[in-house]
This record gives C-alpha cells, sequence and structure tokens, in this order.
C-alpha cells in the first residue's frame, strides 16, 4: 500500500486513465471511505486535500509494478 496525491482535476483524470489498464481490483482510502479507484465518480467523493491511500486485490506483482511506474508522478514520497 502507497500514499497518492490527486488534487486537481487533470490528476483525477489521468489517474483514472491509466488505472482503468489494471485487469485487477484497485482501491483508493480516505479515513473509513474506500472506493474503486476506476470510478472518476467514486474518487470526486473523497477528500482530494489530503492523500489517498491505494490498495491492490487480484493484481499480479507484474501488474503492480508496471502501473506504479506508470503513476510515479501521484505517489507521496515518505
Amino acid at each position: 500500500m502507497c500514499k497518492v496525491m490527486l488534487n486537481s482535476i487533470d490528476k483525477v483524470k489521468e489517474f483514472v486513465n491509466k488505472t482503468s489498464r489494471v485487469d485487477g481490483d484497485v482501491f483508493l482510502q480516505s479515513g473509513r471511505y474506500i472506493i474503486d479507484a476506476k470510478s472518476i465518480m467514486g474518487i470526486f467523493s473523497l477528500d482530494l486535500t489530503k492523500p489517498l491511500s491505494l490498495s491492490f486485490e487480484k493484481c499480479s506483482d507484474e501488474e503492480v509494478q508496471n502501473y506504479m511506474s506508470s503513476i510515479h508522478e501521484f505517489i507521496m514520497e515518505e
């Protein structure tokens, strides 16, 4: 799990576009809310002023690595 920052409309659109290419399930969590990261409406229902937690289900390690390298500009450094 890592943290991503999606603090503009353009970032959300680009993030959803890249996430939609993943075969498995990708989720974003803000507080107690967990949404499908492929849903632009779901993302806009979250508090985008704070980092969001990113998690995966049913994704191969290779797919996760490829995806993570494609969204590097959204990942928060810890």
